[in-house]
């Protein structure tokens, strides 16, 4: 196989592995052609009012303050004196859009949609809003249009504000509740002399929707212990109770309003969600008007949380549900239908209404949920052959029917209380089944993406040991055997597809199910190398050869380990320190090996740290800054006496350009932040200078020579002046401390090639990296290149947490982008913080290139080694991931297995990078003219 067909092959497999995971445990769990299902007694209200307070912690809303008063008074009143409360618990991903789509349409949307931003549904989905006669909301235009959107006919308005007014770097962002607020006002002022506007809001089943953003924003920008978030979260209550009193005043009074208040998400103490974080999944929810209870007085109630005697609500009762719960609640709040793919059970204590009323409403929920599982159960059964299903047996048709009869004959009797326990199993069983038939295939795929996985793994093993090792004999294929060969996979190839076109499946489940056949035919091809390789085995002591194993085990598992706790890394850059006193390497090169063990001691500082954007240090990255300056007057000026003068002024303006740059970055950081800091938004001018910093350092180190220590210092002042911008704290040292010790390792190397007596020692200061590719200089592999490969994987996974990342969505601060821009934008930024992550990796590509290069190592040998360790890993975390239990765990298995992939797939992208930035060079057009001369 050529090289590009063999990267080529690599990406695919990659990609397909990636993305399998979201079709095994995250796909789509929506059902369409249920029948809408109504309570048929007459609701208690004739419209709701929901206010969502994007962002709201349930502690910032209940806590009260040091004097003993609340942050919200008019909501503790209505809380303590009018209507019910509790916490409702969201899930992962707690972003603002699946936060929505969980209370107004009663179901956790999939992972899918965050490859929309999370603005627009992937999938058609019914709300409480489309089943509404009309309905009107305030707010955001990321939120809004995607209800109105999904709406049939034409009874969902929306009113939105600009999409640029969502600034994080603006002077207040109250302003956006503001707004929302004093719109409602002059919407039901004007609506006074529109005759149809009146006849309209006068009508039943009305919502009225009012989104507030600023307390979201206040939190990304100030984070949740503000004052400003504090001072957001009175507005809001101030509000409320303005637009309670004013909907109150337009009925008459008439007592047939319902309210309801909580919020999508909440939000960590460091002003970011997306993660499982207590902070981040505790919401608050109020209801009071019409058919709400009002509060109830306890003697005691436990709660694993401990926040009621914090909040001083231990005697008012505290009813919690899951957030889908609140779209039944609503639903029977106004008499609508249950929207048709909620999985909400409806909250009965929050209800104020007769026991009759009660059970026929969870009636109705428990036959809504029963109805996509039945659509669940024979869309399964229609593409599964017969002899291979297996129904879910709690719930057999005979089950339902019986289920179905006894609870009417218990309405029917006035049993409420049987009735509503008898609704509440059924409820439970049906979200069993439906989970049952939605992860039917999972055992089946996972099976055949790990058989895939393994022979991916063999293959590439194979391949190093065939092309890049002295342990084999070349061996002649006996064409005869593999034509039998090709035959027989094919025969396996159409078997499986032919099963797969009978039960009508997908497209990607041919490509999982057919993936491991070529793989594994690869595999099988070089069987002459396995017999070979078995037989050398055999030849070695059995405790070497174990003893290998159990070494490279132990690597691969503190790489797992250090995704769960950062703190593993410390400990293997404790042992790297103390590798050249372990290989003798010390005794030939003293004053390496020191600053090695110094510079592997202070990088093993860095995963101590705390989490990056918890506390931002400003000062910390201006001294970063002049370091930097400090560090490159010396090497400009040991470049100047050194024997490879630089041969033009070209040379010099581009190291002195670079210089510049690294100046600039760091006096746009501090006045950016002082601007922001004074509420005064981002300057033009700077966001001018980091953007041109951002495009320019890509270039910039293409213009340098390409002497191997010349070439990687200016890739460090291109890369570092860009990371500077996007520095908050600590983190804009790491680069500085990871170059540091890249450049010893290149040169301790060299060492080890010595060392091992594997090849003369090149002079490393005149080693030019356009003329490293002649092929005739290249070594086969030695044992110690594991050692090397493994190195690389090390520093890579270290490059990423060393930074202060953790494996979650919400480790990741907006602040870190506000060089660029303030006004919210989810891809801009995204992209941004993705850079951020990639700079370190790049700078380890680059010295693993120049290792490579100067070890006399193919390029391509080396990085197969890596794709073994990656892969390994990989596997590991895809077997980890999990779709149950609590939604920090879920979240964070996603994330790994997603970050080892990614790096899989990105480590192969980094090695055609790091070749380009230190072999190519741009010659700029100068020359012409000095030849004319």
């Amino acid at each position: 196989m050529g090289i590009p067909v063999f990267i080529l092959a690599g990406l695919l497999v990659h990609f397909v592995f990636l993305v399998s995971i979201f079709d095994i445990y995250f796909s789509s769990p929506l059902v369409h052609g249920m029948t809408p299902q109504q309570t048929p007694l007459p609701p208690p209200a004739k419209r709701l009012v929901l206010f969502v307070a994007d962002g709201l912690r349930a502690d910032s809303l209940y806590e009260l303050n040091s004097n003993n008063t609340s942050q919200a008074p008019y909501l503790r009143s209505i809380l303590e004196n009018n209507g019910s409360w509790g916490i409702s618990h969201t899930r992962v991903p707690t972003e603002s859009r699946p936060g929505h789509v969980a209370l107004i349409a009663g179901f956790y949307e999939d992972v899918s949609a965050v490859a929309k931003g999370w603005k627009e549904n992937p999938v058609e989905f019914d709300s409480i809003f489309n089943e509404s006669k009309y309905t009107w909301s305030w707010g955001s235009p990321d939120i809004l249009p995607m209800f109105a959107k999904g709406a049939t006919g034409d009874h969902v308005y929306t009113f939105c504000y600009a999409a640029e007014s969502e600034d994080f770097g603006a002077q207040d962002a109250a302003k956006l509740d503001t707004w929302v607020f004093d719109h409602v006002k002059s919407f039901f002022n004007s609506s006074r002399s529109n005759q149809t506007l009146l006849s309209a809001l006068n009508e039943e089943k009305v919502v009225l929707f009012l989104h507030l953003l600023g307390i979201d924003t206040n939190g990304h920008a100030h984070r949740p212990n503000s004052r400003e978030y504090k001072e957001n979260i009175k507005k809001v209550d101030e509000g409320v109770k303005e637009i309670a009193s004013m909907i109150d005043n337009f009925y008459g009074n008439d007592g047939k309003t319902a309210f309801i208040l909580t919020s999508d998400h909440g939000m960590t103490d460091w002003g970011s969600h997306g993660a499982g974080h207590p902070s981040e999944t505790l919401t608050p929810l109020i209801v009071w008007g019409a058919g709400v209870n009002y509060p109830q007085k306890v003697t005691s109630q436990f709660f694993e949380d401990n926040f009621l005697k914090e909040w001083k609500l231990e005697n008012l009762k505290r009813l919690d549900v899951n957030q889908a719960d609140v779209a039944p609640l609503m639903a029977s709040l106004i008499g609508v239908p249950f929207p048709l793919n909620s999985v909400g059970a409806l909250p009965l204590e929050y209800l104020n209404n007769s026991a009759h009323f009660k059970a026929e409403s969870m009636f109705t929920n428990a036959v809504q949920i029963l109805e996509q599982f039945k659509v669940k159960m024979s869309q399964k059964k229609e593409t599964t052959l017969s002899f291979l299903f297996t129904p879910f047996k709690p719930l057999s048709d005979s089950e339902q029917i019986n289920f179905l009869k006894k609870t009417r004959l218990y309405i029917q009797q006035q049993k409420y209380d049987e009735a509503v326990s008898l609704c509440k199993t059924l409820i439970n069983l049906a979200l069993e089944g439906l989970s049952y038939y939605h992860t039917y295939d999972r055992l089946f795929l996972g099976l055949s993406i790990a058989v895939g996985f393994v022979g991916w793994t063999t293959y590439v093993i194979l391949v190093i040991i065939k092309t890049h090792t002295n342990l084999t004999k070349t061996v002649q294929a006996n064409n005869k055997e593999s034509t039998v060969l090709f035959y027989g996979f094919a025969c396996v190839g159409m078997i499986i597809a032919s099963f797969l076109l009978i039960q009508t499946c997908p497209w990607t489940y041919y490509v999982y199910c057919l993936l491991p056949v070529p793989v594994w035919y690869a595999v099988v091809r070089e069987l002459p190398v396995i017999q070979d390789l078995a037989m050398n085995l055999l030849s070695l002591h059995l405790s070497q050869s174990i003893g290998f194993l159990l070494v490279c085990t132990l690597g691969i598992e503190i790489l797992v380990f250090s995704f769960f706790y950062r703190s593993t890394l410390t400990v293997g850059l404790l042992v790297f320190a103390g590798w050249p006193v372990i290989t003798q390497l010390w005794v030939q090169a003293k004053t390496r090996a020191l600053i090695w063990t110094l510079l592997c001691v202070l990088l093993a500082i860095f995963p101590l740290m705390p989490v990056v954007g918890r506390e931002p240090n400003i000062p910390m990255v201006i001294a970063t800054g002049l370091l930097t300056l400090l560090i490159s007057c010396f090497s400009l000026a040991s470049l100047c006496k050194s024997k490879n003068k630089y041969r033009n002024n070209e040379d010099l303006k581009v190291h002195l350009y670079q210089m510049l740059s690294i100046a600039l970055s760091t006096y746009v950081v501090s006045s950016t932040h002082e601007s922001l800091k004074n509420k005064q938004g981002l300057p033009v001018l700077n966001q001018i200078i980091s953007w041109m910093t951002l495009v320019s350092s890509s270039v910039l180190p293409l213009l340098s020579p390409t002497f191997l220590f010349q070439r990687l210092f200016s890739i460090l002042l291109s890369l570092m002046s860009t990371y500077l911008l996007l520095s908050t704290g600590y983190e804009a040292l790491f680069p500085l401390v990871l170059s540091g010790l890249m450049f010893v390792w290149i040169t301790m190397e060299q060492e080890a090639l010595q060392h091992y007596g594997l090849s003369l020692k090149p002079k490393l200061a005149g080693f030019n990296f356009a003329y490293a590719t002649d092929i005739t200089q290249f070594r086969q592999l030695h044992l110690d290149d594991i050692r090397r490969s493994f190195f690389f994987v090390f520093f890579i996974v270290t490059a990423f947490f060393g930074t202060g990342n953790i494996a979650s969505v919400n480790s990741f601060d907006p602040a870190s982008v506000y060089c660029f821009l303030t006004v919210f934008s989810p891809f801009m930024m995204g992209g941004l913080l993705l850079l951020k992550v990639v700079i370190p990796f790049v700078l380890v590509s680059c010295a693993f290139e120049a290792v490579q290069v100067t070890t006399q190592l193919s390029s391509k040998s080396l990085f197969l080694i890596v794709l073994v360790i990656s892969d390994i890993m990989a596997l590991h975390f895809f077997f980890l991931v999990k779709d149950y239990g609590s939604w920090l765990d879920i979240g964070t298995s996603i994330s790994h297995y997603v970050l080892v992939m990614s790096l899989t797939i990105f480590m192969m992208l980094m090695n055609g990078l790091a070749q380009l930035l230190t072999t190519q060079r741009l010659e700029l057009p100068r020359r012409t003219k000095h030849h004319s001369t």
